[in-house]
């Protein structure tokens, strides 16, 4: 992480995360109302979270540990939204190519938050690295 960044919103995971909640959303617009409740309902809360556990994990960048259980839940929660998305493509909600694409970017996010578990001096703020080594 360069220290330019001011905010969670400048992490490219973040970015990423946002945009496939967004794409989500737009696209459970089409569920059956008999969804609301459930799919449509889970799959928007998931793949809400990632963006939030993100913004969590990045506002306590001071302690390592919960950054780490942060950027864990972040990538629990997209793991969950596959799991929604693979609801939604065996209910003929989506196309075989729609949900191909919209695991591919889940997957490019958790391999990044996946990053962060694996290597939080990364992201850690400088007092909090010097503290680590």
């Amino acid at each position: 992480m360069q220290n330019s960044q001011h905010s969670f919103r400048d992490l490219s995971v973040y970015k990423k995360a946002f945009e496939l909640a967004m794409e989500i959303f737009e696209i459970t617009k089409t569920f059956p109302k008999e969804e609301r409740y459930s799919l449509t309902d889970q799959i928007r809360r998931s793949s809400r979270s990632v963006c939030t556990c993100i913004a969590e994990a990045y506002r306590k960048r001071n302690y390592q540990a919960y950054f780490v259980s942060k950027s864990s839940d972040g990538d629990m929660e997209n793991s969950e939204t596959q799991a929604w998305l693979d609801f939604s493509r065996a209910c003929n909600y989506i196309e075989g190519i729609k949900h191909t694409e919209l695991i591919a970017k889940s997957e490019e996010v958790g391999r990044m938050l996946n990053h962060m578990v694996e290597h939080p001096e990364k992201y850690l703020k400088l007092k909090e690295k010097l503290v680590a080594q």
